[in-house]
């Protein structure tokens, strides 16, 4: 039975080689392996996520199925007042379709409860169709554009889409 748990300090090197296993695959018709690089050394290094264990406006989950990290989760909380953003939510591609982004979307739900927020967001890449389509199943819609220069010469291209559960 899969377990979503709080993500620790020794967690952190494991989040940062699935994160690129995953984002090799997902974005690699999406994103330059430029970018995918760029972006992972600039999200997911294991000491950037430990300085984020600490802090409280965000919360790392890890998704465990047979003692193997097989996906997880970030949510943050942003600068509107009542608002949870879902920063990243990822799950193995072999582990799709089995209804663990619903345990994921509804563990951040309770977060949102739990930090007595009422607005839950998200940002998805626009080419990302998969990752869309599921958000809009869980109940997400699409409420505008969100085009961020990243540095690096880089800008993500994503949807903001957002659920008020």
């Amino acid at each position: 039975m899969p377990e979503i748990l709080p993500l620790t300090k020794h967690d952190t090197p494991t989040i940062s080689s699935l994160a690129r296993k995953i984002w090799l695959r997902q974005y690699q018709n999406i994103l330059s392996i430029e970018q995918i690089n760029y972006m992972l050394a600039q999200r997911y290094c294991p000491m950037l996520i430990q300085s984020q264990l600490v802090d409280e406006k965000i919360w790392w989950k890890k998704l465990v199925l047979d003692n193997t990290i097989i996906g997880f989760s970030c949510c943050v909380l942003t600068a509107v007042p009542g608002e949870l953003k879902i920063d990243k939510l990822y799950i193995c591609h072999n582990h799709h379709r089995q209804g663990y982004g619903k345990m994921l979307i509804e563990d951040a739900v309770s977060t949102l409860y739990n930090a007595a927020c009422n607005k839950l967001i998200l940002t998805v890449n626009k080419q990302n169709y998969t990752a869309i389509h599921a958000y809009q199943r869980y109940g997400f819609g699409v409420v505008g554009d969100s085009v961020v220069d990243i540095g690096g010469g880089f800008f993500m291209n994503d949807y903001l889409m957002t659920m008020i559960p």
